[in-house]
């Protein structure tokens, strides 16, 4: 679905246009991006988590690095000259979806690289658009590595076989992981396997694991704007007739709505839950699951 022009996205082109230009003239670059060094190849992806995944399907023969930094929040991402460099000299950037992170859309669409391959992690996968948060379900996680492997092998042949071995290989590590996560969820009483977040990302984790969501202090998968005095009564009333144990924060969320929650209900307010992107309690995705995972057993138990 094509996206209605906006005052934003008015914005978000003029400060692309004019980064790349900054860009050419930090890096003197010409009509094409300079050659990488013989031999290597430049991935990026968009997210710390993102950039990891890829990494353990690409193994050591190419080395993949995150375009948002570690802690930002890809909804509000700001790129800088450098970032438009770093697209223009890439040859792949692995992404979600298009629509997620609408600046970096904006750098790849201004990059004007016929040769820049994307690659959308989560082609294939139904309901990307509405709520593109899929990478919180291990499972789906796999179509991701498929799509990565797919498109490292079209920038390098060569390396095909590797990828492929390298994929096989991760996507047991995350069907390992959706096993783990479903023996945590069982300590959980049934009654209990109710979640309230900052924002609606845990659609699919609850789906795949058999939790209830009560609701969202943001009721968006972005997670912007802010919720009116009416929203905010609603959800403080289905707490209560829930009877929800807690509230959970991605880190970084300001907890200021969430302690007004807790005051009007009684629930715990849990904090530093990783959703989009690593940090310094989850180095990898694999981590990251296992982070976000034990806060909600340990909170809901």
């Amino acid at each position: 679905m094509r996206r209605r022009p906006t005052l934003r996205a008015a914005y978000g082109a003029l400060l692309v246009t004019a980064l790349l230009v900054a860009a050419c003239l930090l890096a003197g670059c010409g009509g094409a991006a300079p050659p990488a060094k013989a031999g290597q190849l430049t991935v990026l992806a968009d997210t710390s988590f993102m950039a990891d995944i890829a990494q353990n399907v690409a193994g050591d023969r190419l080395s993949v690095s995150a375009l948002i930094p570690t802690g930002a929040d890809p909804h509000s991402f700001e790129p800088t000259p450098q970032d438009a460099t770093r697209v223009a000299q890439s040859r792949a950037i692995i992404i979600n979806n298009r629509g997620l992170e609408p600046m970096v859309d904006d750098l790849i669409s201004g990059a004007g690289r016929s040769d820049l391959l994307v690659v959308e992690a989560a082609a294939g996968l139904a309901g990307a658009r509405q709520d593109p948060h899929l990478w919180l379900d291990p499972v789906e996680v796999v179509t991701y590595v498929d799509n990565i492997r797919r498109g490292l092998s079209a920038i390098d042949p060569a390396g095909s076989e590797v990828y492929a071995k390298n994929a096989q290989s991760y996507a047991q590590k995350l069907r390992d992981l959706d096993q783990w996560i479903a023996a945590q969820v069982q300590t959980i009483p049934a009654g209990r396997r109710l979640l309230v977040t900052n924002h609606e990302s845990f659609g699919y984790f609850a789906k795949r694991y058999g939790f209830t969501i009560v609701g969202a202090i943001f009721e968006s998968v972005s997670g912007q704007g802010s919720p009116s005095p009416r929203e905010l009564a609603a959800l403080i009333e289905q707490i209560k007739a829930s009877r929800a144990p807690a509230v959970f924060l991605e880190t970084g969320n300001n907890p200021d709505l969430a302690a007004q929650i807790a005051k009007e209900t009684g629930v715990k307010v849990v904090t530093d839950l990783y959703v989009h992107s690593l940090g310094a309690n989850a180095n990898t995705y694999l981590d990251m699951m296992r982070w976000d995972v034990n806060l909600i057993v340990e909170a809901l138990r």
